[in-house]
């Protein structure tokens, strides 16, 4: 039996009598466990992430009986093959996940950072301190290596933190957080630091998102209803997006080598990821010349093209885009495509209709990438380059949480800087305010 077992045993009791209860005692051991672990050292962290990923590897046959057991009731309650494929581990991500852990473990550790220091006429330094945020709760769906990441960022970062996964996903969840486990009392850190929620009752995420007493902040990680739900529902800060309606402009000046490339790039290189583009934005210069090797190469990719009158115009056969393709998150093989008359439309469009996430220019003009760049409310801006860059690793964060499209606290890549917060520090040598 793997050593969480007796967690999901005792789980399994709640989950017929008070979740209410279940949840508290979890919220009382993560505060506990917080506290812990604001005076844990680098190594100490890092003891522990190494220690989890020589315990994966001893029990990757179990990891992986577990999986199949997740796949099999998977495939009876009839999930379809996208949603079974995000559930499945396999080797090779098996194999992610162990190095995932070795990755983390040799990220510079933010906390303890001081910045800022400067000295005041009273003689005394004032400066900001990096610190944890204290107990984090991360909702998610399918994805059991979700899990690991997330458990892993808490803890270098040096927060506590409460994961609620797909109940799809339960037994792979439950052996994967033995392991955290093992992990953290070979450590010297409570096991206590990382826990996943055992019960698969819906009413345990309304009692996660409703403990300020307990939990700091909120991430979720999933589908756009649950994101809703969580944003609409809680009573602890939420850190989020809710769509990925991500844009490229190709201006009037642009290399139209770079931008064939850029644009083909951001919506083929992955279908189903926040960061890849949906609308595709022309200015009428280069939309002659630029529209049909565009319509080519997406062909080859057997992507959907969906356009305005201009843009039908160009091209001809091509569905018409609606009011709703203009707001629209595909995750799939089509693409919106407007021709604007320059950058103050595209800007424009990108302000009524993106999400402000992600959004990129291609120019050879120095003065609009300048101005793009400071009018575009997103939470990235790219100047030459695919949507698709807009990522934790790519960003030299290591791995992240999720990204952000709020302005308070973490915007972006949410990375470690993002699960720790400032305090201000002040240093003296005996002085006294007048």
């Amino acid at each position: 039996m793997i050593a969480h077992a007796s967690h999901t045993e005792r789980a399994d009791a709640h989950e017929i009598g008070d979740v209410a209860a279940y949840m508290a005692k979890l919220g009382e051991s993560a505060r506990a466990a917080a506290a812990q672990m604001r005076r844990a050292s680098t190594s100490d962290k890092n003891r522990a992430l190494l220690a989890m990923a020589d315990h994966l590897q001893r029990r990757r046959g179990e990891v992986l009986a577990a999986n199949a057991s997740d796949l099999a009731r998977g495939r009876e309650n009839g999930l379809d093959t996208a949603l079974l494929d995000r559930l499945a581990l396999n080797d090779a991500r098996f194999d992610a996940m162990i190095e995932g852990l070795h990755q983390v473990a040799a990220l510079p550790d933010p906390v303890g950072e001081i910045d800022g220091l400067r000295s005041r006429p009273s003689g005394i330094q004032v400066g900001q301190m990096r610190v944890p945020l204290g107990v984090i709760g991360i909702v998610y769906e399918s994805r059991p290596n979700v899990t690991l990441e997330a458990a892993s960022l808490c803890l270098k970062s040096g927060n506590a933190c409460i994961l609620r996964g797909g109940s799809e996903a339960r037994d792979a969840n439950a052996a994967i957080a033995a392991c955290i486990c093992e992990g953290l009392r070979e450590a010297g850190l409570p096991d206590t630091a990382v826990q996943v929620v055992a019960i698969t009752d819906r009413a345990a995420v309304g009692h996660l998102i409703t403990m300020p007493e307990y939990v700091d902040v909120i991430i979720p990680r999933g589908g756009k209803s649950l994101i809703e739900r969580i944003s609409r529902e809680a009573r602890v800060p939420v850190i989020k997006h809710l769509d990925g309606v991500c844009h490229v402009y190709v201006d009037a000046t642009a290399d139209l080598g770079k931008a064939l490339a850029i644009a083909v790039n951001a919506k083929t290189q992955r279908y189903g990821t926040c960061n890849t583009m949906e609308t595709l934005l022309l200015d009428a210069p280069v939309a002659e010349t630029l529209l049909p090797k565009l319509a080519e190469a997406y062909a080859e990719h057997g992507v959907e093209l969906r356009g305005c009158e201009r843009t039908q115009d160009i091209l001809g056969g091509i569905v018409a885009a609606t009011e709703e393709d203009w707001h629209a998150e595909y995750l799939a093989p089509v693409l919106a495509i407007r021709v604007v008359d320059g950058i103050e439309p595209a800007i424009e469009h990108i302000e009524r209709y993106g999400s402000h996430h992600t959004d990129a220019i291609v120019t050879e003009h120095y003065g609009l990438a300048r101005r793009f760049m400071a009018e575009v409310d997103s939470s990235s801006v790219i100047v030459n380059a695919s949507t698709r860059f807009a990522d934790g690793f790519e960003y030299g964060l290591g791995a992240e949480i999720g990204i952000s499209t709020d302005k308070l606290h973490a915007r972006g890549p949410v990375g470690l800087e993002g699960l720790t917060t400032r305090k201000y520090v002040v240093l003296g040598d005996g002085q006294v305010r007048q």
